[in-house]
């Protein structure tokens, strides 16, 4: 080789053994750069999974975690390295690989290593000295020593984590990993996802939870039936033994070794052939005697809830009704759970603190998967907290306050038998409703057997009168006809019934079903009306107000019709009849409802069936029998004391009323004066045009129908005043503070003994206190009390051992007044006052511990209803003190 080519291939290795390095480190660089983006990719795309909703479009997404900035970062430096072109991809290989081979070979070509060189290995040094020679002047140009040095420079950057908004920006890189495009792609950020998982979990088991917590109150109920025949057993002397078997025992050994009860010989078992004069036959026998006891006694055990009987398995026992009831009224929400089942592969990728999702969709945007996952979160943490507020409560204050619902759910269960839930229906009939099944997704409230079945009675049936005593629950009978009707997929619904239960119906509507009330009534009636056609729901009116909008329902069809008080609708002659009587006409299911007894009133019956079917009675004279009979197909009425066996049973009804004009002027000069006394007593103030005594004559006239008693509660003597020459009937008293206690029992004692229904009105200070009133069924209070145990112990005089009949309480209370306020405060609603408001073992004690300040409860009142009603005015007026009684 020539000097002057040993020099150019000296210059050639300096200048590989410069840029070969370099040229390793890029190539280094580039491919753990790939390797750690295949990597992060092949964890984010692992990650993606499928939404497919029932009814929805179908997505595909993938959550975002804290640690996945990381990984786009990585993805983003694989996707932003320096693009190469075969040429330069080939040189970046030359100098990394190929020089530096060349290199090592052409050492052979050395002065002395040429002596210990095979001709083989110094003819392949000479070709690679060739090639290195040949290739110099390209790979070492300055302008591929600049790219070398740029992509040299690159790789001195580290990959730095990308926000997660930058998932499917091109530099990320992620977006030609994920499939082929479709129409929708973005990332969203999602408040709460990474609640998600919890979420979903949560909801999606909802169905196990539930079946669980039914078990475990069936075994709560089994739990109180077995302590309550544990007690029976307690109070069974040895000597019933004997009752059961016809072997002659020895029971005198028994009580000479202190077992004096039929429990306490099934606790001591055959270690009874020990006792003396007891031997093993004897000891079996004896067991077996208490063991039929025991059968027997537990066949007779009813499960009972009674707040003066405290029993921990009674108490556990509330807890797991109040479980049951929260779950299975949140597992009604089957579209709900649909979709947290569907939501289950993703939920099980988000990571904790995930925060935002990529979306891909080819049939809709994100938008549409954030209207289904944004609410999840919240709607489980509001289940979350009913369930903490089960397990933190007081069970026996729940249970006083609705012990309806309670009961109810005890009769579901098969824990409270019901008898008389037929009433005097045909076999046919009754075996047909059997098999109806009641679609309960739109109710909130649990049903008991007799109810659920007069409701599948009017399903079956289409055309019914229900007419159940006042008390059982024919609004709730009703409206499980409707939901039911809006399950199967009806929107329009109308209640028929007079004005001063129409706020009632709106408030049942609401707070029983998951149904739109609309109150067609008042100033707001065309707005109502407009607003029912044009989205259904639940219209409620009244008789007069149906004259009004008759126009606005010619040819409209009804998914439903409720008549309530249908014995207004008596009179064949009347507009009210032949309104009510066309629109049954023309609607497939009917509902009338009426508590007052019908049976010896055969004209009347006989005009409302003929609402229903006329052709059941064609007319014809028949005896009352025949007519029982024929009626029998639409007619279901069920007593009290036919279907209640857990007697005295509390029924309570707060009927919300709307004030009429008359009472709204008293009212709001109430208002104006600031004074607490006055305001609380206005409703009654306008006489006969008062919605409140308006209300109550209606109240008393059905009880009267149905010959119970009444007893009337104020805490004002001129509301009594006002009662007294307004309720029909037989009136006793007013009985207040002033009447000397003798004279007060001789009241009470006329009244018990009247025939019929009768009335007997008192000063809840003096009536409801002291006195047995058993002979009374059926309690008014006028007005919310201050002290809510003045209410408890009015309506103790009337449900307490003895009575035989259940305690209907109804609580006149008008709404956007004093009564909405003081029942706002009191129930707990508000934090100031809600540790008073709780019933609780020390309230049992000591009464007074849950009233509130009178003077602050004021204060709050008058407060709160000048600023509603004036709210321009100055609140400077000075506010009256409690008043004495008056």
């Amino acid at each position: 080789m020539e000097r002057e080519e040993r020099e150019r291939l000296h210059e050639a290795v300096e200048a590989g053994e410069r840029l070969s390095p370099v040229a390793r480190r890029v190539a280094a660089y580039r491919q753990a750069t790939h390797d750690a983006a295949d990597e992060a990719a092949a964890v984010l795309t692992g990650r993606l999974c499928v939404v497919d909703p029932p009814g929805a479009p179908r997505w595909r997404v993938l959550p975002l975690g804290p640690e996945d900035g990381m990984r786009l970062g990585r993805l983003s430096a694989a996707a932003t390295l320096m693009h190469l072109t075969a040429a330069e991809d080939r040189l970046l290989h030359e100098l990394a690989e190929d020089v530096p081979r060349a290199s090592r070979e052409i050492r052979a070509l050395g002065p002395v290593r040429r002596l210990f060189t095979s001709r083989r290995r110094r003819e392949a040094a000479t070709q690679a000295a060739q090639r290195l020679l040949e290739g110099h002047r390209s790979w070492a140009s300055e302008r591929n020593q600049r790219l070398l040095d740029r992509l040299d420079a690159q790789g001195r950057e580290p990959a730095l984590p990308l926000a997660p908004d930058q998932a499917l920006s091109p530099r990320a890189g992620l977006r030609d990993r994920l499939g082929p495009p479709t129409a929708h792609e973005q990332v969203v950020d999602v408040p709460g996802l990474a609640r998600l998982p919890e979420a979903v979990a949560l909801l999606a088991s909802l169905l196990t939870r539930k079946q669980h917590a039914r078990a475990s109150a069936t075994a709560a109920g089994e739990a109180v039936r077995d302590a309550a025949v544990l007690r029976l057993l307690e109070a069974m002397p040895v000597e019933r033994l004997r009752t059961v078997t016809r072997e002659r025992l020895r029971v005198g050994a028994l009580a000479d070794a202190g077992i004096t009860t039929v429990r306490a010989v099934l606790e001591a078992g055959q270690a009874l052939e020990r006792l003396p004069g007891v031997g093993e036959l004897t000891a079996r026998r004896m067991v077996g005697a208490a063991e039929s006891l025991r059968g027997l006694a537990r066949a007779d055990a009813s499960v009972r809830l009674d707040p003066q009987d405290r029993t921990p398995e009674a108490e556990q026992l509330l807890a797991a009704l109040h479980t049951w009831e929260v779950l299975r009224q949140a597992a009604k929400a089957r579209d709900l759970l649909a979709l947290a089942q569907a939501l289950g592969p993703l939920a099980g990728q988000v990571a904790p603190g995930s925060s935002h999702l990529v979306v891909l969709s080819g049939g809709s945007d994100a938008s549409d998967l954030l209207d289904l996952l944004l609410p999840l979160p919240e709607r489980a943490a509001e289940l979350a907290a009913a369930l903490a507020d089960v397990r933190r409560g007081d069970p026996w204050a729940d249970f006083v306050r609705r012990p309806s619902d309670y009961f109810a759910l005890l009769s579901e269960l098969g824990l409270a038998e019901e008898t008389g839930t037929y009433g005097e229906l045909p076999d046919d009939v009754v075996e047909a409703v059997r098999r109806q099944e009641l679609d309960g997704t739109h109710l909130r409230v649990s049903l008991r057997g007799y109810q659920s079945f007069g409701a599948r009675f009017a399903l079956v049936q289409k055309k019914v009168l229900i007419g159940d005593e006042m008390g059982l629950g024919k609004t709730i009978e009703a409206l499980a006809v409707l939901a039911h009707r809006a399950a199967e997929g009806g929107r329009w619904f109308l209640v028929v019934c007079p004005a001063s239960v129409v706020t009632n119906w709106v408030r049942e509507v609401t707070l029983r079903t998951g149904l739109a009330a609309r109150k067609v009534h008042g100033t707001g009636r065309d707005h109502a009306l407009r607003q029912w056609r044009a989205e259904g729901g639940v219209a409620v009116t009244t008789y007069a107000t149906l004259g009004r909008i008759w126009a606005d329902l010619d040819g409209f069809e009804l998914d439903g019709l409720v008549v309530d008080e249908a014995h207004y609708v008596k009179n064949p002659g009347a507009a009210r009849s032949e309104r009510v009587g066309r629109l049954a006409a023309r609607t497939e299911y009917v509902v009338l409802l009426s508590g007052t007894p019908l049976e010896n009133r055969l004209g009347e019956f006989a005009a409302l069936v003929g609402h229903l079917r006329p052709e059941l009675l064609d007319g014809e004279e028949r005896t009352p029998l025949e007519f029982s009979r024929a009626v029998a197909p639409v007619y279901l009425r069920r007593n009290a004391e036919d279907v209640l066996l857990e007697l005295p049973e509390l029924v309570e009804v707060d009927e919300w009323l709307d004030l009429s004009r008359a009472d709204e002027r008293a009212y709001s000069e109430a208002v104006a004066q600031g004074s607490f006394m006055a305001m609380r007593r206005a409703a009654f103030r306008s006489g006969p045009r008062s919605a409140k005594l308006e209300r109550l004559v209606e109240i008393v006239e059905e009880a009267e129908a149905n010959g119970r008693r009444v007893l009337v509660f104020s805490y004002f003597r001129e509301v009594l005043l006002h009662v007294t020459a307004a309720v029909p009937g037989r009136v006793f008293g007013p009985l207040t503070g002033s009447v000397p206690p003798a004279q007060r029992q001789a009241m009470v004692d006329e009244f018990s003994a009247a025939e019929g229904g009768a009335v007997l009105v008192a000063q809840i200070q003096a009536g409801g206190v002291g006195l047995n009133i058993q002979a009374a069924s059926v309690v008014v209070i006028c007005e919310p009390q201050v002290k809510p145990t003045m209410e408890w112990q009015a309506v103790a005089r009337a449900r307490r051992m003895g009575q035989l009949e259940s305690v209907q309480v109804h609580r006149l209370l008008a709404e956007d007044s004093v009564d909405e306020r003081m029942v706002e405060i009191l129930s707990g609603k508000s934090e100031i006052f809600h540790r008073f408001a709780r019933v609780s073992q020390t309230a049992q004690a000591a009464p007074e511990a849950v009233d509130v300040s009178e003077a602050d409860l004021a204060r709050l009142v008058i407060t709160a209803e000048r600023e509603r009603l004036f709210p321009q005015e100055a609140l400077d007026q000075p506010q009256d003190a409690p008043a004495p009684l008056p």
